[in-house]
C-alpha cells in the first residue's frame, strides 16, 4: 500500500495506491463543465506501527493511537485490522474500537461507576469478530471530520480473574492496526466578513469555505444572497456549517429551498480563535447551475477586561450600573459600546506532567454579577493537556448569597455561553457545556470532566433571580474558584495507583486499583475488601509460611544443614514479600517491594533444586545402580517409604500444582496461594531422604590445630572439609 509514516499521527503522507485513488475520485462532472473534476482533492494515508492487545481490567490494558487530521479534510476513513497469532485452541474474540476527537476515549467495559460529580463524555465504538480466521478487516467513514487529534484504542473483552501460569496454556497473540486515509479540499475560499464572494455550483461540486472567528464572538451570520438557478430566484442550496465530532454531529444544516431570501443561518457563540468550515452544495438537477453571493457577518462581543489594580480596588457592596457595565477608569476594553463580559485574566502553572494549576490573577474570587457574564479562559490547547481530568469547584460566600439569587455558572470548549438573560442550557453554537449552580442551599459545586478536549475552555458565571429580578440589582458575589488540571482525580484514592502512560510522545494517566476497588479514580466499592477481609487476606499469605519449619526441623536433624538454610532463606522472605505485596491498609514493607519480590522468587527455585539434589544423592549414582542390579529392586526398600512418605510429598506436589496452574484467580488468590504454600512446605518435609544409617550425624573423627574438623561418612567414605 505504499510507504506511510509513523509515530504520533503518522509522520508522512503518500498517495498513489489503488484505494487510494477510489477514495479520492470525485464524482462525475457534468456535461459541459471545464473544470477538472480531481484538481481539487488531495488524499493521504497515514500509519502508525501495530501493537499488541490486551485483555481489559483497567484503562492501561486499553491500546491507545493518536493521529492528526488536517484542516479542510471532508473524508476521513478508518481501515483497521486485527490479526491472530496462536496455536488451534485459540477461541473466537471480539475486539473493541473506540474513537473520539481531541482527547482519548474514556471507556467502561466494566460498567463501574465514576467518581461524584463526573461528566463524562462519550465516545463512539465499534466491534470486531475474530473468529476461525487469522485476520478480520473493518472500516469507518467519517464525512467532514474537525480538524487536529483523533484518538482510537482497542481493546479486547474483560480479562476473566484467571491467573495462568506461562507455558502451561498456549498464548494467543491479537495484534491491532489502524491506517487513516484522508480526502481534504486542496482549493478552499476564504469568507472575508461583510465581503460578499460570489460562487457558482453545480451538482459534482459543491463550495468548500472557511471563514476566521476571532475571540470574543457573539453571533456568526451566514447569508446567501442573489441566489439563482438558471434565471430562477429559487434557492436550491443546502448549507452545511461546522464538522463532525465522533459520536456527535453538531453540524448545523440550513435548506434553503423554499425559504425566504436571503437564506440565512445565524449562530450563536461559535467556536473563537479558530477556522469554521463552511459547504454549499446545490439541489437542484445535474445540467443546472446555482449563482449566489456568500456573505459572513460578525457581531462581536467587547470584553471589560479586570485588570490588577480593579481587583485591589473592587468591594462587594459596589453600586454598578446595569445598563452600563462597570464604571472603572482602570478597565480595559475594545472601542465601541457597552461590555458585554466581564474577562477575568487567567495564570496558568504547569505543576508536573499532566498537572497544570489556573487561577485568577492575583486573586483567588472571581466577582459575579447579573447585568454581564463573568468569563474566564483555560489554556488546555497545547496538545499534551488532554491526557488528565480537569477539575472545577466553586464556592460562594454564603453571606453575599440572598434567598432567590442564584449563580449560574458553564463550563464551555471551544468558546464562552453568553446567553444566560435567555436560557440556563450552556449551549454554544456546536456544544454542550457543562451547567454549575450555587445557591444559598448550594453554596458549593464541583465538576469533574476526564480526558477535556484539546480546546480552550471558558468558565462563564453570572447571577440570575428568576423569581424576583429585582434583587439583583444590586447584587454582586464572589465565587472562589479552584481550577486543576490533575492526571488522577484524588490521585487514585487510597485503593489506586496513578500511572503515567505513555504511547510515542503523548502522555496520559490511569488509575490501578488493588484490594477488590474498581472505576475510574477507584470509587467504586461494589466489590471491595473490607479491612477486615484484607487483614484476614495478609495473614493467610504469611502465615502460612511457618509451615516451613517442618522441613527446616527435618533437614536439621538429617544434618541437610544446607537445606535447612535455604528452606528458612524462603520461608523469611516469602513471608515479608506478601505481608508487602498486600493492597489496602494491611501492609507492611521491611524492605523496598522488588528487592523483597526478587528473593521471594529466587528462595523458591532454588529450594526446589536443593530438594531435588538432596532427592537425587549425585555423588552415590553409581554405586546405587550398581545395588539396585545386584538386589534386584531400586531405592527405596520398604513399602513404608513409599507409604508414608514419597506417595504424600508427591501427591501434595500434585495438588499444589494443579492449583497453582488450573485453579488460582485473582478473587481466590488468598486462599489458594496460601494453600500452595502449605502444599509445597509440607511435601518437603516428606520427600526428603532419610538419614544414613549406623553414622552419628556430624561425627567428628579428627580436629585440625587450625580450628577445621574432618568430618567422614562412613558409609560412602567421602571426607568433607567443614
Amino acid at each position: 500500500m505504499g510507504r506511510a509514516g509513523t509515530g504520533a499521527g503518522g509522520a508522512a503522507a503518500v498517495a498513489g495506491p489503488f484505494l487510494l485513488l477510489l477514495l479520492a475520485r470525485p464524482p462525475p462532472a457534468a456535461a459541459g463543465d471545464s473544470r477538472r473534476s480531481d484538481a481539487w482533492l488531495v488524499s493521504e494515508l497515514f500509519s502508525q506501527t501495530p501493537q499488541q492487545l490486551s485483555f481489559y481490567s483497567w484503562y492501561g490494558s486499553a491500546k491507545l493511537f493518536r493521529f492528526r487530521v488536517p484542516p479542510d479534510t471532508i473524508l476521513l476513513r478508518w481501515l483497521l485490522q486485527v490479526s491472530r497469532r496462536g496455536g488451534p485452541l485459540c477461541t473466537d474474540v471480539k475486539i473493541t474500537v473506540h474513537f473520539r476527537y481531541g482527547a482519548p476515549p474514556v471507556v467502561n467495559p466494566l460498567n463501574t461507576s465514576f467518581p461524584e460529580n463526573t461528566s463524562v463524555p462519550l465516545s463512539f465504538h465499534m466491534q470486531m469478530l475474530l473468529s476461525t480466521m487469522l485476520q478480520s478487516n473493518a472500516s469507518v467513514n467519517v464525512s467532514h471530520p474537525a480538524p487536529g487529534d483523533w484518538f482510537v484504542a482497542a481493546h479486547l473483552p474483560p480479562s476473566s480473574q484467571k491467573i495462568q501460569l506461562k507455558g502451561f496454556v498456549p498464548s494467543c497473540v491479537y495484534v491491532f492496526q489502524p491506517d487513516m486515509l484522508v480526502l481534504r479540499v486542496a482549493e478552499v475560499s476564504v469568507l472575508e466578513p461583510d465581503m460578499p464572494l460570489p460562487q457558482t455550483l453545480s451538482l459534482s461540486r459543491p463550495s468548500y469555505l472557511k471563514v476566521f472567528v476571532p475571540e470574543f464572538t457573539r453571533e456568526l451570520l451566514l447569508e446567501l444572497q442573489d441566489c439563482a438557478s438558471n434565471g430562477s430566484q429559487a434557492c436550491l442550496v443546502r448549507l452545511a456549517v461546522g464538522s463532525v465530532t465522533l459520536p456527535y454531529d453538531f453540524r448545523r444544516v440550513l435548506s434553503c429551498a423554499g425559504r425566504p431570501l436571503p437564506c440565512r443561518l445565524l449562530l450563536h457563540s461559535p467556536p473563537w480563535d479558530q477556522w469554521l468550515q463552511v459547504m454549499a452544495e446545490s439541489l437542484a438537477g445535474p445540467h443546472i447551475t446555482v449563482t449566489l453571493n456568500a456573505v459572513a457577518t460578525l457581531t462581536a462581543c467587547r470584553p471589560w477586561t479586570v485588570s490588577t489594580q480593579h481587583l485591589l480596588q473592587g468591594s462587594p457592596n459596589q453600586s454598578r450600573n446595569a445598563s452600563n457595565g462597570p464604571q472603572d477608569p482602570v478597565c480595559s476594553g475594545g472601542a465601541g459600546g457597552p461590555s458585554c463580559l466581564m474577562s477575568y485574566p487567567v495564570l496558568r502553572e504547569d505543576m508536573d506532567v499532566v498537572s497544570v494549576r489556573f487561577r485568577p490573577l492575583d486573586r483567588v474570587s472571581v466577582l459575579v454579577q447579573p447585568d454581564m457574564p463573568s468569563v474566564l479562559r483555560l489554556y488546555l490547547n497545547t496538545g499534551m493537556d488532554s491526557g488528565g481530568s480537569l477539575t472545577v469547584s466553586l464556592r460562594a460566600n454564603k453571606t453575599t448569597v440572598m434567598n432567590s439569587t442564584l449563580v449560574v455558572a458553564c463550563v464551555n470548549a471551544a468558546s464562552a455561553f453568553l446567553g444566560f438573560n435567555a436560557s440556563h442550557n450552556c449551549t454554544t453554537a456546536f456544544f454542550q457545556g457543562h451547567l454549575l449552580t450555587l445557591s444559598t442551599t448550594s453554596w458549593q459545586a464541583n465538576l469533574i470532566v476526564p480526558f477535556p478536549e484539546t480546546e480552550n475552555w471558558y468558565l462563564s458565571l453570572q447571577l440570575v433571580c428568576p423569581e424576583n429580578p429585582e434583587e439583583c440589582e444590586q447584587a454582586v458575589v464572589h465565587v472562589e474558584t479552584t481550577l486543576y488540571l490533575v492526571p488522577c482525580v484524588n490521585d487514585c484514592g487510597p485503593y489506586g495507583q496513578c500511572l503515567l502512560l505513555r504511547r510515542h510522545g503523548y502522555l496520559y494517566a490511569g488509575c490501578s486499583c488493588k484490594a477488590g476497588w474498581r472505576g475510574w479514580s477507584c470509587t467504586d466499592n461494589s466489590t471491595a475488601q473490607t479491612v477486615a477481609q484484607q487483614t484476614v487476606a495478609t495473614l493467610l499469605l504469611t502465615l502460612s509460611n511457618l509451615v516451613f519449619l517442618a522441613p527446616i526441623a527435618v533437614s536439621v536433624q538429617r544434618a541437610f544443614l544446607v537445606e535447612a538454610f535455604v528452606y528458612a532463606y524462603t520461608m523469611f522472605f516469602s513471608t515479608f514479600y506478601h505481608a508487602c505485596d498486600q493492597p489496602g491498609e494491611a501492609v507492611l514493607c521491611i524492605l523496598n517491594y522488588d528487592t523483597l519480590q526478587y528473593c521471594d522468587f529466587l528462595g523458591s527455585e532454588v529450594s526446589i533444586w536443593v530438594t531435588i539434589l538432596c532427592m537425587a544423592r549425585l555423588k552415590a549414582v553409581l554405586k546405587y545402580v550398581y545395588r539396585c542390579g545386584r538386589r534386584r529392586h531400586c531405592y527405596p526398600t520398604s513399602w513404608r517409604r513409599w507409604a508414608f512418605y514419597l506417595l504424600p510429598g508427591i501427591s501434595m506436589v500434585t495438588v499444589a500444582v494443579v492449583i497453582y496452574a488450573f485453579m488460582m484467580t485473582s478473587d481466590n488468590y488468598y486462599y489458594t496461594h496460601s494453600l500452595w504454600h502449605m502444599l509445597v512446605a509440607g511435601s518437603v518435609a516428606f520427600l526428603l531422604p532419610p538419614c544414613e544409617g549406623h553414622t552419628e550425624p556430624w561425627a567428628c573423627v579428627q580436629r585440625l590445630p587450625c580450628h577445621y574438623q574432618i568430618c567422614r561418612n562412613d558409609r560412602e567414605e567421602l571426607y568433607a572439609v567443614t
